[in-house]
């Protein structure tokens, strides 16, 4: 099941999941993105989401307003449609309305590998420039030599003290995959001081000493947070 977490409002770029991204509205073009992988479903905030959802033929269910983070909303909608503990769930965040299908592919492969009856949380990450890894929009994820997650930031990690100019950097990109169970898990979680500080919700796992497994792929897509990361997916995606 992909579940696509789309609170109405943005502090940043209001009603951003609403505007139009080559003739659809951004959430419903980031769920025709991955429609063929697995059974789709929008989790709001927004009656006005639900209706627009059942307009191009997409599932939406309503979930609180009150939820600090994506994670959390797919998860009441999780509940909310009874799935079962052992069931795949990703979460496709609304504003990607250009990630590429194979992207969320790997990470369902990757969660039915892993799963077992412990804890099971995978992301993933692509090689990023270190210009790109300066901006604080673009989190940077550091891995042990297991690839599992040590720190996300949105500072620019890791430091080279010796300044070299052929880093890679580690770009994080927003997608999630639990088994239904453990994001059950994740979100009984306190939050942590980590969290809060950089305002990414996965320390949380990091935090209570849970595993993220990155897995790496390769990825033109960025989460679009501001109406200028609009402009230039906009410019990047367009069709010639």
């Amino acid at each position: 099941m992909i579940i696509i977490p789309a609170r109405l409002n943005s502090s940043r770029f209001e009603n951003k999941i609403l505007v139009d991204i080559l003739g659809l509205p951004m959430v419903i073009r980031t769920a025709k993105r991955v429609e063929e992988l697995d059974d789709v479903v929008i989790a709001t905030d927004s009656q006005d989401v639900v209706e627009l959802a059942s307009k191009f033929g997409v599932k939406a269910i309503m979930t609180s307003n009150t939820h600090q983070s994506g994670t959390d909303r797919i998860n009441e909608a999780a509940k909310l449609l009874n799935l079962d503990d052992n069931e795949v769930v990703i979460n496709v965040q609304a504003d990607e309305p250009f990630i590429e299908p194979e992207v969320v592919q790997a990470i369902i492969d990757e969660v039915k590998k892993l799963h077992t009856n412990d804890f099971t949380m995978v992301s993933c990450y692509k090689d990023i420039s270190s210009e790109m890894a300066d901006d604080p929009n673009h989190v940077k994820v550091v891995c042990d030599d297991c690839g599992d997650a040590i720190y996300f930031s949105r500072a620019k990690i890791p430091y080279h003290r010796d300044h070299y100019n052929n880093t890679k950097y580690k770009g994080h990109l927003g997608i999630y995959g639990f088994t239904k169970k453990s994001l059950n898990e994740f979100c009984s979680l306190e939050n942590s001081v980590l969290e809060q500080t950089e305002k990414l919700e996965q320390l949380r796992a990091i935090s209570s000493g849970k595993k993220i497994n990155m897995v790496k792929v390769e990825s033109q897509s960025f989460g679009i947070d501001t109406k200028e990361d609009l402009e230039n997916a906009l410019e990047i995606f367009k069709v010639k």
